[in-house]
């Protein structure tokens, strides 16, 4: 008589590929790519006043040109984003999310909007969820800016789902990091409580924290600015 298969070998055969759901209904690739975000640095978005501020902790790599490895991207004159999980993979759909706006641009005459960018990118992380011989995309992003209504802020993570935030935490540190930004945010903030709540949610997120290694920027409705710490006195 054939032997009888082992329960948890015959459940993990369920992660082989991304197109059969295991028996209580998961799909297990998209649930490790999500822990592929959950691997990488702390990234956080703030919606303020006028603006959207999003920063994440960067990686000390001494003789690496700082620019080379950034994780907040451009991606029209008024929308950015920042991504955590893998760099390769957020250069993916920038680079297909910039195309995007570009079409919009040149179709209408006119900035896209925040939402439907976010949603075209979603479509994108849903769509290779659904074929086999692909796998999803191992990166969250949060996308940030201004558009005709307001300032936005919208996460899309691996499986495709998009959610609207006024404050957001993906990455490693996101669990403490989140407990900050709950107590700590305010609607309608300005720049400078929102650059110290950015700065007290990276570091209770993750150790060894400093604004040396910690990028950010605002996105507002007349740009995109690089934003220069000085560490707030005690």
């Amino acid at each position: 008589m054939p032997q009888a298969i082992p329960q948890q070998q015959n459940y993990m055969a369920y992660d082989r590929t991304i197109v059969v759901f295991s028996p209580d209904g998961r799909l297990l690739q998209v649930e490790y790519a999500r822990q592929m975000v959950k691997n990488g640095t702390t990234s956080i978005g703030i919606r303020l006043k006028n603006g959207v501020l999003l920063g994440s902790v960067r990686i000390p790599m001494p003789l690496a040109v700082t620019e080379s490895h950034k994780k907040i991207y451009e991606i029209d004159d008024s929308i950015a984003a920042v991504s955590s999980g893998s760099l390769a993979d957020a250069r993916d759909l920038i680079g297909i999310a910039r195309i995007r706006a570009q079409i919009n641009m040149i179709t209408y005459g006119e900035p896209i909007s925040i939402s439907s960018l976010t949603k075209y990118i979603s479509d994108r992380k849903h769509l290779v969820t659904q074929y086999a011989g692909v796998r999803p995309y191992g990166v969250g992003l949060l996308v940030g800016g201004v558009d005709k209504t307001s300032p936005t802020l919208f996460e899309t993570e691996p499986s495709g789902t998009m959610i609207e935030w006024n404050a957001q935490v993906i990455g490693r540190g996101a669990e403490k990091a989140r407990k900050i930004l709950v107590t700590g945010y305010r609607e309608g903030m300005d720049e400078k409580a929102g650059i110290q709540l950015l700065l007290r949610a990276l570091k209770g997120g993750e150790k060894s924290v400093s604004s040396k290694n910690v990028e950010a920027v605002i996105v507002k409705k007349s740009g995109i600015e690089k934003v220069n710490f000085k560490e707030p006195k005690k």
